[in-house]
């Protein structure tokens, strides 16, 4: 993540894993309450069913995305739409100690 999420310890977490979405993330979370108050909701709910992963956190849930910054909220929507719209099998990607740019592949299993 461009900015890291900080738990309530003070925590930073920045590396995670996501997974490739189903038709069942898609659609479930239109069910919610939550979206059909707010419909920019859904993003909330289905980036808290595909992100497995944040650095030692146990658990990704809504309340984590929740409290991602903007920056990194916007990272995952854009890492979430290029993976699963676009059917990318590779992605640009900076290492973030000499900030040197290469390609990796996507799992198909979202590792």
């Amino acid at each position: 993540l461009p900015r890291g999420y900080v738990d309530t310890n003070g925590g930073l977490h920045r590396h995670g894993k996501m997974r490739l979405a189903t038709a069942m993330d898609e659609i479930a979370p239109l069910r919610d309450p939550r979206v059909k108050s707010n419909p920019a909701y859904l993003s909330v709910l289905i980036l808290s069913r595909v992100v497995t992963e944040l650095g030692e956190l146990g658990e990704v849930n809504t309340h984590t995305i929740e409290n991602l910054f903007a920056a990194d909220l916007a990272y995952l929507q854009d890492l979430y739409r290029r993976v699963n719209s676009d059917g990318a099998a590779e992605l640009t990607v900076t290492c973030p100690e000499c900030s040197h740019s290469f390609q990796v592949e996507v799992s198909q299993a979202g590792g």
